[in-house]
C-alpha cells in the first residue's frame, strides 16, 4: 500500500519516477550480472554459450521482481534471492552467475547505471529551465521594478536582470553536474575487499570489459563498495540546485503579496480553487511547494556525508540510509525543476504595479542618483550625503513629493538646475548597466547552450 506522496504519485515526474522503480532497479541489477557473464566468457573464464543463455535470461520477464522480493524475505538477503532465481531460471548455464562478484559488485553498478539516467534527466531540467530563464531576461532587459535590499526599497534595476542572475546561478549548476557526473557515474568490479582476488588473473580486465559493456567508467580504486564521497557531494549539489529554486521561489512569492503585486504564479481562472473558505483567495500554492521540498532536500544531505564513514573495507550502514536518500534527492529535485519551469513559462508579469510601486516613495529612492549628482557640482561626497539624508526625511515626514523638497533647498538649487533635478530623479537615468549586463548574459549563456548542442 503507498504511503509516501512519491509512492503516491504526488510528487515526481514519470522521467525520474521510472528509473527508481523497483523494476527498473532489478533491470540494472540484472544488466550488471549479465555484464559480467559476458566479460567472463571474453576473457575465458566461462563457455560463451553458457553466458549468452545467461544474458538472455537476465530480464524481469524472466526474474520476476514479486519472486525475488519473496525469496529475500525468506532469506533476508537481496543479492543472493536474485542470483538464485536468475541461475534456476538459466539451468546448468546458472552455475555461472555472480561469478567472482560480491553484492556490492552489482548493487553499486547498478546505482551507477540508475544515476547515469537520473544525470540526464536532470541536465535536460536544467537546460529547460535555463531556456524559459534566457526568454524571460530577453524580454523584460527594459522592465523597470524597484530593487530591494533589507526588504527596503534601493535603487531600479530590471526584471529582465533578476532573471539574467537566476539563469546564471542556474548556469553554475549545470556546470556542476556536469563536473560532478564524471566522479558519480562509475561501477566495481572488484570482490569482498577490493582486492579482486575471486576474479582470477584477467581482474582487471574483466572489471573493465564489464564497464564498457554497460556504457559507465570502472572507479579508479575500491574497497567492497564504490567511496561514498562520490554520493555526497551529487546530494550536496542537487541541495544546492533546490536551495536555488528555493529562494527564486521566495522571491516570487513575496512580490505576489497583493501590497506589492508584481509577480504572480500561473493560476487557472476557470478551475482553480485558492481556498476552501476564502472564494478570493490565489495562493502561491506551487511556489509553496518548491520552498517546502527544496527543505527535504537540503536535509538529505546530512546523512550523505555521514554514508562517507564507513568501518574498514565496508560495514552495511550506508545501504539502508541510501535507499531513501538517493531517490529522494533526485525525484524531489527534478520535481522542483518542472514546477519551477512552470511557474516561470506562466508568470503573470504586473508592469504598470511596478511602475506605481516605485512612486510609493515619492522620489526618495533617487537620493543616491541626486547626491552624485551634487558631488559632480562641487559639494563632497560626504556633506551630499548627510544634506540628503535630512531631505529625504523631511520628504517623508511631511509626506511631500521629494522633488518638491529638493526645488525648494537653497543649497540643491544653487548647484542643480530643475532640469537636472527632473534628470537624477529619473529611473530609468539610473539604470547603470544592467540592461548592457542582461544582453552580456544573454550572449554568454546562448555559447554556453550552442556547445552542449542546444538552441536558444
Amino acid at each position: 500500500m503507498p504511503i509516501l506522496p512519491i509512492d503516491t504519485g504526488r510528487y515526481g515526474t514519470k522521467e525520474m519516477l521510472r528509473i527508481f522503480a523497483e523494476e527498473n532497479r532489478l533491470q540494472k541489477t540484472l544488466d550488471v550480472e549479465a555484464a559480467l557473464v559476458w566479460a567472463h566468457a571474453q576473457v575465458g573464464n566461462i563457455p560463451k554459450k553458457d553466458a549468452q543463455v545467461i544474458m538472455k535470461m537476465a530480464s524481469t520477464k524472466h526474474v520476476e521482481l514479486e519472486k525475488v522480493k519473496a525469496l529475500e524475505k525468506e532469506i533476508k538477503h537481496d543479492v543472493t534471492a536474485l542470483v538464485r532465481i536468475l541461475a534456476e531460471a538459466c539451468g546448468p548455464s546458472g552455475a555461472y552467475v555472480h561469478l567472482g562478484a560480491t553484492s556490492a559488485d552489482i548493487l553499486d553498478t547498478a546505482t551507477a547505471l540508475q544515476l547515469k539516467e537520473a544525470v540526464k534527466v536532470l541536465e535536460q531540467r536544467l537546460s529547460g529551465f535555463e531556456e524559459v530563464l534566457l526568454k524571460q531576461a530577453e524580454k523584460h532587459k527594459r522592465t523597470v521594478m524597484m530593487g530591494r535590499t533589507h526588504g527596503q526599497h534601493a535603487l531600479p534595476i530590471t526584471l529582465g536582470f533578476k532573471f539574467s542572475v537566476w539563469m546564471r546561478e542556474n548556469a553554475r549548476h549545470i556546470q556542476h553536474l556536469k563536473e560532478c557526473s564524471e566522479r558519480l557515474v562509475v561501477g566495481k568490479m572488484t570482490g569482498a575487499v577490493g582486492a579482486q582476488a575471486g576474479f582470477g588473473p584477467n581482474a582487471i580486465k574483466i572489471q573493465e570489459l564489464v564497464m564498457e559493456k554497460l556504457g559507465i567508467k570502472p572507479a579508479d580504486i575500491s574497497t567492497q563498495i564504490v567511496q561514498r564521497d562520490r554520493y555526497a557531494e551529487f546530494v550536496s549539489l542537487l541541495a544546492l540546485i533546490a536551495s536555488s529554486l528555493e529562494n527564486f521561489a521566495t522571491e516570487i512569492r513575496e512580490l505576489q503579496r497583493p501590497e506589492i503585486g508584481e509577480l504572480c504564479e500561473p493560476f487557472e481562472k476557470a478551475k482553480q480553487v485558492g481556498s476552501s473558505t476564502m472564494p478570493h483567495k490565489r495562493n502561491p500554492v506551487t511556489l509553496e511547494k518548491v520552498c517546502g521540498l527544496a527543505r527535504i532536500v537540503r536535509s538529505l544531505v546530512m546523512p550523505a556525508l555521514e554514508n562517507v564513514v564507513t568501518w574498514h573495507e565496508r560495514d552495511l550502514t550506508q545501504s539502508s540510509a541510501e535507499r531513501f536518500i538517493i531517490p529522494e534527492a533526485c525525484i524531489l529535485t527534478d520535481y522542483l525543476l518542472a514546477l519551477m519551469t512552470e511557474v516561470l513559462s506562466g508568470l503573470i508579469v504586473d508592469a504598470e504595479r511596478m511602475k506605481k510601486n516605485i512612486g510609493i516613495t515619492q522620489g526618495r529612492f533617487m537620493s543616491e542618483a541626486v547626491m552624485l549628482a551634487l558631488a559632480k557640482k562641487g559639494m563632497s561626497r560626504q556633506e551630499a550625503h548627510e544634506h540628503l539624508r535630512v531631505l529625504t526625511i523631511k520628504s517623508e515626514t511631511e509626506n511631500q513629493p521629494f522633488k518638491r523638497v529638493l526645488l525648494e533647498d537653497r543649497k540643491v538649487r544653487e548647484l542643480l538646475s530643475e532640469e537636472e533635478i527632473a534628470k537624477a530623479l529619473n529611473p530609468r537615468n539610473y539604470l547603470g548597466t544592467a540592461v548592457k549586463q542582461v544582453e552580456r548574459m544573454l550572449k554568454k549563456t546562448t555559447k554556453e547552450r550552442k556547445t552542449r548542442g542546444l538552441t536558444p
